[in-house]
């Protein structure tokens, strides 16, 4: 069997390690808060499981050109999971509905002022997007068995004192990706693949992405 192969088994154990996992939830109320989509699916080339990935364009005010979960702010009334449904119908056009949430991942806090909420979604694939070219410029398929590279992640050097910046090589895309994202998929791969209770919220990101 390919490893982590698309199934109802694999399904299975990603919502078990995400039922015992202690979410730890930001409460600070200067930080806007958001919420990410982390879609599981059938990766169209094949047998394996993937995630979704977006790259956003270069007309974008914020966090032009830069990798990202489908996601966004909270609108009033709304709750991480309606708002990471909601970003992913509106960005994607793929509609999920609350049955498909398996769980959620810590709130990570952004040098942007935001602190996002990761909501992983289960979709049963292979499933058919419709990608909204005012917010989504182009759409990767990250396998699992490439977010379980032992190259993952990698920490630039850093001056005393300071945390250091978590990125990701990623072979599919060509080149790094940089938290928040890539701290986001990490702690998915840590908890939600491999079970195990990895913290992210003190990896920084790069300069670039504090806009």
């Amino acid at each position: 069997m390919t490893a982590f192969q698309f199934s109802d088994s694999l399904r299975q154990q990603v919502t078990s390690n995400l039922s015992t996992f202690a979410v730890q939830m930001l409460d600070q109320h200067q930080l806007r808060h958001a919420a990410v989509a982390i879609v599981i699916t059938k990766h169209p080339h094949g047998p394996e499981t993937s995630v979704l990935l977006t790259l956003r364009p270069d007309h974008m005010n914020r966090h032009k050109g830069q990798y990202a979960l489908p996601g966004g702010r909270l609108d009033e009334g709304e709750t991480p999971v309606d708002a990471a449904l909601r970003e992913l119908h509106e960005e994607l056009g793929l509609c999920l509905r609350p049955e498909h949430v398996l769980g959620a991942l810590d709130d990570y806090p952004t040098r942007s002022g935001f602190r996002i909420t990761p909501i992983v979604v289960w979709a049963d694939g292979p499933v058919i997007l419709k990608p909204d070219p005012n917010e989504v410029a182009q759409v990767f398929h990250i396998s699992l068995s490439e977010l379980n590279s032992p190259e993952i992640p990698l920490l630039s050097d850093v001056t005393a004192g300071e945390r250091p910046v978590l990125s990701a090589y990623l072979p599919t895309l060509g080149h790094e990706v940089y938290a928040p994202t890539a701290a986001i998929l990490y702690q998915f791969r840590e908890v939600a693949m491999c079970g195990v209770a990895t913290r992210v919220a003190d990896y920084d990101q790069p300069a670039f992405a504090w806009k």
